[in-house]
């Protein structure tokens, strides 16, 4: 279908706000349930951030997340009015404490606009299709201000219109039905991009032609469930065009660099290029063993000999002093455990450590592991600074589900720790808001004052680097190397294997030396 108008939620969307509005939510409903529990006698089980907030408060307005959490737990509290203050013991006075939480964080955060969906904006804009952005919260107005977007949209409908109009919250479809009507489009014709389960609910109520859910963690299934017809990671990896209306980006569906040479020749001119690699699949082939992925000396010349004209970087999922002694050039910055741990060139000074707090619960992870892993063959638990990877390329196919199985339950454990993915690997790292894409800024600020205007190039294979082209979605350019042509991606072209990176760093090299 080629929408003729497209419809996007603000929190976890448009705007990264979605982790805080579920650590706005926590706090909450901790503090109140370990109250109750000391009044009580009942033991305490915390809010859940992830399957709690999922399950009963992401999308809906405050006081239907208030009552519908609050009655999984057997809790039922009077409504109350909407002047309850924060303290009564009321629905609409822990709606108010969750609002103080979150607008504490806003008065002190900026808000950061995803950077893939900005992208597709632009598309939609270009093409003349009008898009509308809409919220349960009554702070969505707040929120796309600090993230610098409140006038890209040609309509918004939030919390605060619900309370005027006296319409329900999602998933009853009211809110997306009201969008619609203002951009004076039919649903039928719409398109709706959503990472709620309960917006998705909606969308597929309310008949709108086309509903993607967006996924950034394992939520996928139940947003296919909810009713999407289609499940993407990142509004990153959609893009419009009049010829094939709304698509997703494939590494089958990218052009190849080379096919496209005038073009990145002409960005490349242009500017500086700051260039990250990663490392395994990218400059060096993928392996059976992870330990035998050595750079070769003619790659290692070719990093090396860029390095000289401009800034480069390469971010491996590999520990930074491991990463060091595998490159073995002192003249560029290395990023080690997907950019957790940050080292600049010798002397420079320059260097970062995020997560050194996750370090303890990654040992008990780690001692868990090893000790329920042990009667499968074939796989290879690598323990990193700041993560774990679980390696399954060589298990049996029978035996991996049993695996992943195993490391859930680790992570039920260690509700501090979050799931990532790899080629044939499951990799354990701190559930916080960091990765490749991250660290690539952090470089960024960094070279600002020798490399004023410097451009961003990335060239990575792995699903982590999806982090990065996500990030870097419009501003840079994107490069994947091809290995899984099905994956979606936020890249911008391909190379076909490591060979090719190989002669795109000596191309670009010869670019930037003449200038």
């Amino acid at each position: 279908m080629t929408p003729r108008a497209v419809l996007f939620d603000v929190d976890g969307v448009v705007t990264g706000t979605a982790q805080a509005h579920a650590a706005a939510w926590k706090r909450l409903f901790d503090e109140y349930l370990e109250e109750r529990a000391r009044r009580s006698g009942e033991a305490f089980e915390p809010f859940d951030p992830v399957r709690d907030y999922r399950k009963y408060v992401d999308g809906r307005p405050r006081h239907d997340g208030v009552r519908g959490f609050l009655s999984s737990r057997g809790i039922e509290l009077p409504r109350g009015s909407d002047e309850d203050a924060p303290e009564r013991e009321t629905v609409c006075g822990l709606g108010s404490r969750k609002n103080r939480e979150f607008q504490a964080w806003l008065a002190t955060h900026r808000v950061r606009p995803y950077a893939g969906t900005l992208r597709l904006i632009g598309e939609l804009r270009a093409s003349a299709i009008p898009v509308a952005a809409f919220s349960a919260s009554r702070n969505a107005d707040a929120v796309l201000r600090s993230a610098g977007v409140a006038d890209l949209f040609d309509a918004r409908v939030d919390g605060s219109d619900l309370a005027r109009l006296g319409l329900p919250g999602k998933p009853d479809p009211a809110m997306l039905l009201e969008a619609a009507r203002r951009l004076g489009v039919p649903p039928a014709r719409c398109a709706v991009v959503e990472d709620a389960i309960a917006g998705v609910e909606a969308a597929a109520r309310g008949g709108f032609g086309l509903v993607i859910g967006v996924a950034r963690d394992a939520g996928g299934d139940a947003l296919k469930a909810a009713g999407a017809h289609r499940v993407v990671r990142d509004a990153g990896v959609l893009r419009f065009t009049a010829e094939t209306g709304l698509s997703v980006r494939t590494l089958a569906g990218l052009p190849s660099v080379w096919d496209c040479e005038d073009e990145v020749r002409c960005r490349l001119a242009a500017c500086v290029p700051a260039v990250f690699l990663d490392y395994d699949g990218t400059l060096t082939p993928i392996v059976e063993d992870h330990a035998k992925a050595l750079l070769d000396a003619d790659m290692r010349r070719a990093v090396a000999e860029l390095g000289r004209h401009c800034p480069v970087t390469i971010v491996s999922g590999r520990d930074l002093g491991r990463l060091r002694e595998l490159v073995e050039l002192d003249s560029i910055f290395l990023a080690g455990s997907h950019g957790f741990e940050i080292a600049g060139p010798h002397g420079s000074g320059e260097s970062l450590e995020a997560g050194g707090e996750f370090l303890t619960v990654l040992d008990e992870a780690e001692a868990s592991l090893l000790k329920r892993l042990g009667g499968i063959e074939g796989h290879s638990l690598e323990r990193k600074r700041f993560s774990i990877a679980v390696h399954y390329r060589r298990v049996a196919q029978k035996d991996v589900a049993t695996i992943r199985s195993i490391v859930d339950g680790v992570l039920t454990d260690q509700p501090r720790l979050r799931l990532g993915h790899g080629k044939k690997v499951f990799e354990i790292r701190p559930d916080m808001d960091w990765d490749k894409g991250r660290a690539v800024f952090w470089i960024l600020r960094r070279l600002e004052s020798q490399w004023p205007g410097a451009v961003p190039l990335y060239v990575g294979d792995d699903i982590t680097d999806e982090d990065a082209f996500e990030a870097l979605a419009g501003r840079g350019l994107c490069i994947a190397v091809r290995h899984d042509e099905a994956r979606q991606t936020a890249a911008d072209y391909t190379v076909a294997n490591t060979q090719e990176v190989k002669r795109l760093l000596e191309w670009v090299t010869a670019i930037v030396a003449g200038q």
